[in-house]
């Protein structure tokens, strides 16, 4: 049998070339895929404290939607706990609102539900819910599909439909409203932080010139009559230091809102607790009932009011914006108990 060459210095040189190529790539490519998984996980993550969070899907016209449902422990066989409906603003998820406006906190000690529909990255890239685009009629579909996870939530869980609220920032904010206005007798609240009225854009190019408060908003085509029969009240949160989204959007929201009721507006008053920003509130009544409600905070940007220190979109220097939308739902829900 014929012996086999001996490799030569140069062939054993190049071997381990290669070979230390082959680990280098290896590693680099690992590293990539824990880079690229850490916000997945980060997703996947529970917010800390007590209660469930649970994951959902729905499916549509506009695709696919997840959402997550936080569930406080506890609940009893039998009772029916009320919903508070959470849509993010541009750059957030899920979680990250969750984190930020502390909500599930609050609902922990309240004892309520939260759902927090998340919008797709393929639809939006900056995450944001296209509450303008009702020309292609993406707007609609997309807030059938938010519609679709309040069905689902309410089906496969012990949610008293009769207590349901929705609330949002910014383009949630914007897609709360919109959600209203297609199905108003759903929600016994409305709370728009940061946001831009129904009717007030129809295109990416109007929601620009919208968000600097260069556009009008058309009226709400609803009568007094049917808003007190079926339209929920609406609270706006709205900071006047906000460079996004001018404050004239919050103003043109109460407005279209008390002007379609047929509302007054009572006096400004000035509201201050502690150290926080001071704001300045406005209610719209009607035979006693408020209809809308504007509070303006002093010194506020584009950020969840009161929020959570370490997030985005977030200044824990502002008035609870938390806590004032829950209160705000629940006073609806004790006077729709006792009409």
């Amino acid at each position: 049998m014929k012996k086999r060459p001996r490799p030569t210095a140069w062939a054993n040189s190049l071997e381990r070339s290669f070979l230390n190529l082959a680990r280098q790539a290896t590693a680099s490519g690992s590293r990539a895929l824990a880079t690229g998984l850490k916000p997945a996980r980060a997703a996947r993550t529970p917010p800390p404290g007590a209660g469930a969070w649970l994951p959902g899907v729905v499916m549509g016209a506009q695709g696919v939607r997840r959402f997550r449902l936080y569930r406080p422990p506890g609940i009893l066989f039998g009772e029916r706990l009320p919903l508070m409906v959470m849509l993010h603003g541009c750059g957030q998820d899920a979680r990250s609102f969750a984190l930020s406006t502390r909500m599930n906190r609050l609902a922990l000690r309240e004892r309520f539900l939260v759902l927090y529909p998340e919008q797709d990255r393929l639809a939006n890239p900056q995450g944001c819910w296209n509450w303008y685009d009702t020309e292609s009629g993406r707007a609609f579909g997309e807030a059938a599909l938010i519609m679709q996870a309040v069905d689902q939530v309410c089906l496969l869980h012990p949610v008293d439909r009769a207590r349901v609220a929705v609330a949002g920032l910014s383009a949630g904010a914007s897609m709360a409203a919109l959600l209203v206005t297609r199905s108003p007798e759903r929600f016994k609240a409305v709370v728009m932080h940061s946001g831009i009225p129904p009717g007030t854009a129809h295109s990416t190019m109007s929601a620009l010139g919208a968000m600097h408060g260069r556009r009008t908003t058309s009226p709400l085509a609803v009568t007094p009559e049917v808003m007190a029969a079926h339209w929920p009240p609406l609270l706006v949160i709205h900071g006047d230091a906000d460079s996004v989204v001018s404050l004239r959007n919050g103003e043109a929201a109460v407005q279209v809102w008390a002007q379609a009721a047929g509302a007054r507006a009572g006096q400004v008053r000035t509201v201050q607790r502690g150290q926080r920003y001071p704001m300045s509130v406005t209610d719209f009544k009607r035979k006693g009932r408020t209809v809308a409600s504007l509070v303006a905070v002093s010194g506020l940007a584009h950020s969840w009011s009161g929020g959570a220190a370490s997030q985005a979109y977030s200044d824990r220097r502002g008035p609870d914006a938390s806590r004032m939308a829950w209160t705000f739902a629940a006073r609806q829900f004790r006077s729709a108990l006792n009409a």
